[in-house]
């Protein structure tokens, strides 16, 4: 049995078999794009899995070294990969700048940042290890544009539509590209440095040649649009970088902007920390300690047990303990389920995180019932959980040598935790009035009620809903 054999093998202790025979088949028999940046979203569509066993599989796939774990910026305007790293600590600006689309983005969690999987080229060596190597289609599929961009089957072709004219330009080389400059919008686009100029060629055609420079070097400057004629061009193009450049006349067309609107589905940063498999496995190399991430939404779990203390004196520490244990690997199980992960847990207290509001709407319903049942074996109402439910913006930060989470939604589902009495579930307006968590309300026949309440610490009046 060769190496990857072996880690096959042990990967089949932690995924589904099916599951397995079907990364088998990928590493074996698929093309060399197929096995860089792996979208597990569309894997697990593909093949008909959950998500969350595909991206547990890939995750526990990876920790044994037979793929490779990337962090990529994505520009929401074109999907292009504006940078990549091994780990999250790598997204470390306040902005990130795509020349392709003259625009600069704040990096969040749950829109910008992309995780996906690469064969290791100890599995398997691919093209892509060796990106200089690439053909300039091959270079835009496979490197600068991300797992969320649906490129289609046929992108060669439609990129050779696209594209005017374009060079492959060794370090510290130059060279002239001549062409006819047609009129509407054109972009001089390099995609490994992501230099860009753009120029607008309009009015009345000319005979008379034109001609511009491009200088492509690490700092890739945004440069003012040319007003150009349609008609002969000539740019003059020189490679001050340290490897291979691949400038390309890029027509801005209906082509090109209906193939970046085609997106897919793809595993973001925040849905990977919000993973217990992820958690569980790289639980203390995720954040740099001072790094602050944004997540723009994110629902928060926090419960808690009634009467804990009471507990303790009633039944004894020994027997006390066991029941909490019991409890706390229920609660982890259910999050996990949902899609969810604990963060944290406080004592008798549990914190978890939810990538939506209606996954954390389902394991609050799931977790009551559970300890309903947990007492009904028992004869006795041992075990009483408080649970409440808030959804909002936070920062993702490094506290205590773990990952965390920051900010008033944390600090505002804590306080709502708090109201909740034995049984009721209390959640504010934004998980209740979700729509598919209204679904699972109304279909359990709740019929949540609104009340008025000040929070400890927060200054207005606020509305939180009771599920009884």
């Amino acid at each position: 049995m060769n190496e990857h054999g072996k880690l096959l093998a042990i990967l089949r202790q932690s995924a589904d078999a099916e599951l397995v025979d079907a990364i088998e088949r990928l590493i074996q028999d698929a093309p060399d794009h197929e096995l860089n940046r792996i979208n597990t979203l569309a894997f697990a569509a593909r093949h008909g899995f959950d998500e969350d066993r595909v991206i547990a599989a890939f995750l526990h796939a990876s920790r044994l070294g037979l793929f490779e774990m990337s962090w990529n910026v994505l520009c929401p305007g074109c999907g292009g990969v504006l940078e990549t790293g091994m780990s999250l600590k790598s997204v470390n600006r306040e902005e990130y700048t795509c020349a392709l689309c003259a625009a600069g983005y704040e990096p969040t969690l749950d829109e910008m940042v992309d995780v996906t999987f690469t064969v290791s080229p100890r599995v398997r060596k691919i093209a892509a290890h060796d990106p200089d190597t690439l053909p300039l289609h091959e270079y835009a599929r496979q490197v600068f544009w991300g797992s969320g961009v649906d490129l289609p089957e046929d992108f060669e072709r439609m990129i050779d539509e696209i594209i005017l004219d374009t060079v492959e330009l060794p370090p510290g080389e130059r060279a002239i590209m001549s062409l006819q400059l047609p009129a509407g919008f054109v972009i001089v686009f390099e995609p490994v440095t992501h230099a860009a100029q753009f120029i607008d060629a309009q009015g009345e055609p000319t005979r008379e040649r034109q001609s511009m420079s491009l200088v492509v070097n690490e700092t890739h400057p945004q440069n003012q649009t040319l007003i150009m004629r349609p008609g002969p061009l000539r740019i003059s193009i020189e490679n001050r970088t340290n490897r291979r450049a691949l400038p390309a006349v890029w027509v801005a067309g209906d082509e090109l902007h209906h193939m970046l609107k085609r997106r897919r589905p793809f595993l973001t940063a925040k849905r990977l920390l919000t993973n217990q498999t992820f958690r569980d496995l790289y639980r203390t190399d995720t954040l740099d300690i001072d790094q602050r991430l944004k997540i723009t939404s994110l629902t928060f779990l926090f419960t808690d047990l009634k009467g804990s203390t009471q507990l303790y004196e009633r039944v004894g520490d020994l027997v006390a303990y066991d029941l909490v244990r019991s409890h706390f690997q229920v609660l982890h199980e259910i999050v996990a389920s949902e899609s969810g992960a604990v963060v944290k847990t406080i004592g008798d207290a549990v914190m978890a995180t939810f990538p939506t509001p209606d996954h954390a709407i389902s394991a609050a319903l799931r977790m009551r019932e559970a300890m309903h049942r947990l007492n009904e074996e028992r004869g006795s109402e041992d075990l009483l959980l408080k649970i409440g439910i808030h959804e909002g913006p936070c920062l993702a930060v490094t506290l205590n040598d773990r990952q965390d989470y920051f900010g008033q939604t944390v600090n505002i589902a804590s306080r709502v935790q708090g109201l909740a009495m034995s049984r009721s579930i209390f959640a504010t307006g934004s998980v209740v009035e979700n729509p598919r968590s209204s679904r699972i309300i109304e279909k359990q026949g709740l019929h949540p009620a609104l009340q008025k309440t000040t929070l400890r610490g927060i200054n207005d009046e606020f509305s939180v809903y009771e599920i009884p």
